[in-house]
């Protein structure tokens, strides 16, 4: 790989701009100052930027478990968003399954746009649980009519069947194969029930870690990422 373009991306710098260090003496290979952009470099060489090393690090995959009051968003002007809860660089990472401001658990963050593809894409069929709180009990009805479809307000196409499993206390497991706007506050909405909290505790075979607080995060483990590739 040229120097100049190794400079770019390890450290965010333009090519331009890149070139312009390289001939201003700022950059050193195995110790050696060198000025040439066209320079080829190697893995494993050593390359420093005013005594700063460079590397260009491999994809990243974090899950993060959202609190209430925080976007899933990479900027807003009004409300705190979740890449603030980082003590990463949260340059390139995008959201993988986004949650409602009020919406908290599971959020997946990563910089591998085929890997964040292989989340989201309706094609892949990966499966999202929820844990639910409602003003009233689930009735079989609302069971049978996840389980058909429901037609939600302003679409023309019913949702995908989905599993509603009754809980305790006005609660409910929902397991979708989409993600719809809002889509799990719309159907129970259909089914004449309001949701009063919502938690995402599962994506794909991935589960919220449960030594993770809101607001905290983890890498994902090799399998993890892995189970998504499958």
């Amino acid at each position: 790989m040229r120097l100049d373009k190794f400079i770019s991306h390890a450290s965010g710098l333009p090519r331009d701009i890149a070139k312009r260090v390289i001939r201003k003496k700022e950059v050193t290979v195995n110790g050696v100052m060198i000025r040439s952009a066209a320079h080829q470099v190697e893995p494993d060489d050593d390359i420093q930027l005013n005594s700063q090393k460079l590397e260009i690090r491999g994809p990243r995959y974090f899950m993060l478990h959202k609190p209430a009051g925080y976007v899933c968003a990479t900027e807003d002007g009004d409300h705190p968003i979740v890449l603030d809860l980082l003590e990463e660089d949260p340059s390139g990472l995008s959201i993988a399954g986004r949650l409602d401001i009020d919406t908290t658990g599971l959020v997946l963050l990563t910089d591998d746009g085929q890997w964040l593809h292989r989340v989201i894409s309706p094609r892949s069929d990966c499966k999202k649980v929820y844990e639910v709180r409602l003003q009233d009990q689930v009735t079989q009805d609302t069971v049978d009519q996840f389980a058909q479809g429901i037609m939600l307000r302003g679409e023309d196409k019913a949702t995908a069947p989905a599993l509603c499993v009754p809980m305790p206390d006005h609660g409910a497991e929902v397991t979708l194969s989409e993600g719809r706007y809002h889509q799990v506050k719309r159907m129970f909405a259909a089914c004449e029930n309001h949701v009063v909290a919502l938690h995402r505790k599962k994506i794909g075979v991935v589960e919220l870690d449960d030594a993770l607080e809101p607001g905290q995060y983890r890498e994902l483990t090799a399998d993890e990422v892995a189970s998504f590739l499958a």
